[in-house]
């Protein structure tokens, strides 16, 4: 297990306080609703401990990202209106069964005192919190009596609302962090044979790498990220989009995973990114020069079932394919079931590979699915030192001096 130590729920005096939440609701918001409520879901618990402890909650949360439309020249205005948390007051609402009160601001603010939950509008609308700025978080802070961490997707973020916040309340971890620090856990001292899937598309996976070359028994790769590694072999990946910024350290992960590392011996190539293309199915060193990757094919399948069917820890971060679109579905459909099938401890790292596990009704044949993409990952890197955590032991230690 993780060294880590903080607060919980149940360490903290809660009867009647003013709790503030730093949740992570960062979610898909499409024509004013909640398209994914998952990361919602995951708070109730929390919530509901609250709200039987006669906690008035005060949530908070980022959305998106307010600096880039900042940086296009958008209003506050504009922006408020593309990044409010206004509709996942409204979801949450629906699924606690009871009003949610919304704040249209984060600090210098007027709260409902007949209300027992609030969400505020988006930290991010303040360039502050991105800062860790002691004086934002004073603001923060001086709504409550008690601060809450539930909000592990943003615990890598060295953020005012959850990193300097945790100097100035009395500061502990919600049942989510809490769950997701324990489970995460038994990937920094996994039983074995111990086996990851690293793919998708982001570039956020290089130090988690580096990382489960050392500790992972071994290393399937797909997804954008297998044509990288094709590419830095030396194979010619077609129209296949690559990511430059993994590319540039590839040759030195190939080093340090030797024959840990599995790619593609063949894939599922179309001539456009569309789920009406032509495809075919190839060999990873015969791709077409105007055809592009989308899926890991079927000898490749064989091949991974092969590897994952004696493992005793899985890590599953990120798709195999395109599985969005039909033609493209296979690999991840089949791993996923595979893995399914499996006596393990099954991790799934967030992000795309958490909307693939429900997209094909997996989550009761996963042991946990993490509601951190990028901050699963760097938990695996840092061996569980993300800066919120990191705030979190310092209050602890401080508490008990």
């Amino acid at each position: 297990m993780v060294s880590i130590k903080f607060l919980t729920l149940k360490d903290m005096s809660l009867e009647g306080k003013k709790v503030l939440v730093r949740v992570d609701y960062n979610v898909p918001i499409k024509n004013g609703m909640v398209e994914d409520d998952t990361r919602l879901k995951a708070t109730i618990p929390t919530i509901n401990f609250l709200l039987e402890n006669h906690c008035k909650i005060i949530l908070m949360s980022h959305l998106g990202r307010p600096k880039d439309l900042f940086k296009k020249g958008k209003s506050l205005e504009d922006v408020k209106k593309e990044l409010t948390l206004r509709p996942v007051a409204e979801d949450l609402s629906e699924l606690l069964g009871m009003e949610v009160a919304f704040v249209e601001d984060c600090i210098d603010i007027d709260i409902p005192e007949d209300k027992e939950v609030i969400l505020l509008e988006n930290l991010r609308l303040h360039k502050e919190e991105e800062k860790n700025d002691v004086e934002f978080a004073r603001k923060l802070a001086g709504m409550a009596d008690i601060y809450v961490n539930d909000a592990f997707g943003a615990s890598h973020r060295d953020h005012a609302s959850v990193s300097a916040i945790t100097k100035l309340l009395p500061s502990c971890a919600g049942f989510l962090v809490e769950k997701e620090v324990k489970e995460l856990s038994k990937l920094l001292n996994p039983k074995r044979p111990f086996v990851a899937i690293v793919a998708g598309a982001k570039a956020d996976k290089i130090g988690a790498l580096k990382t489960l070359a050392k500790k992972a028994d071994k290393i399937l790769v797909g997804g954008l990220l297998a044509n990288t590694f094709l590419k830095a072999k030396g194979y010619d990946i077609g129209s296949s989009k690559f990511d430059e910024e993994t590319f540039a350290v590839a040759k030195e992960i190939i080093g340090l995973a030797g024959k840990k590392l599995i790619l593609p011996v063949d894939t599922v190539v179309a001539d456009k990114f569309d789920n009406n293309a032509n495809i075919k199915i190839v060999n990873t060193n015969k791709m077409p020069k105007e055809w592009m990757s989308l899926d890991i094919g079927p000898e490749t399948i064989k091949n991974y079932e092969n590897e994952l069917k004696d493992a005793k820890t899985i890590l599953w971060a990120g798709p195999l394919g395109v599985f969005e679109m039909e033609k493209f579905s296979k690999g991840t459909r089949e791993i996923g079931n595979f893995i399914g099938s499996l006596d393990a401890e099954k991790i799934v790292g967030g992000g795309d590979s958490a909307a693939a596990v429900q997209s094909f009704n997996l989550s009761d044949k996963i042991t946990h699915v993490s509601t951190g993409g990028g901050a699963s990952l760097e938990f695996i890197e840092k061996e569980g030192k993300l800066p919120a955590l990191v705030a979190l032991e310092n209050h602890y230690n401080s508490s008990k001096e």
